[in-house]
């Protein structure tokens, strides 16, 4: 209330008529340009806000571009991996198959050496048989012998045939 006092009525007119005249004077002037202002500063804001938006929106894209090629990336891996697995037990069953081959192939050749050995020895006995036999007969028919001689002979041509084997 005291200010109201302080005040005069020719003051509050006089304020008054200079505001309406400092209104109309910038409306005049200034007011297409500071609404200019104040739309161009709405736009830009907008323009900045719908950015943002579609920054976000393919960023959003980016990361679902992204795990899909990740999924891709494990399926191909796990595809890969198969065939190697594959790869590798195909590899493992051929090597052994070769190495079952090989083995019989050194076996059969193993095979073919002892008997082939084994008809030399038998040629090589069969000669000592032929010589030991001669001997004996040489040596029986050169001396007639006794029952006990002829057993005598008998057995060292025995031991003699023990010792060839």
């Amino acid at each position: 209330m005291e200010l109201l006092r302080l005040l005069s009525t020719n003051e509050i007119v006089a304020q008054v008529i200079s505001f309406l005249i400092l209104f109309f004077i910038l409306r005049a002037f200034a007011w297409k340009k500071i609404l200019l202002l104040l739309d161009a500063r709405r736009e830009k804001i907008a323009s900045e806000f719908q950015k943002i938006e579609e920054a976000k929106e393919e960023i959003s894209k980016l990361k679902s571009d992204y795990n899909e090629k990740l999924e891709r990336i494990d399926e191909l891996a796990q595809v890969k991996i198969q065939e190697a697995v594959s790869q590798a037990r195909h590899i493992a069953q051929e090597i052994r198959e070769k190495a079952a081959a090989d083995s019989r192939i050194i076996l059969k050749k193993a095979e073919e050496n002892i008997e082939l050995e084994l008809s030399k020895a038998k040629e090589v006995l069969k000669d000592k048989v032929i010589d030991l036999t001669i001997g004996a007969t040489e040596y029986i028919i050169k001396e007639k012998l006794t029952s006990e001689k002829d057993k005598k002979l008998i057995s060292e041509f025995l031991d003699e045939l023990d010792e060839v084997k």
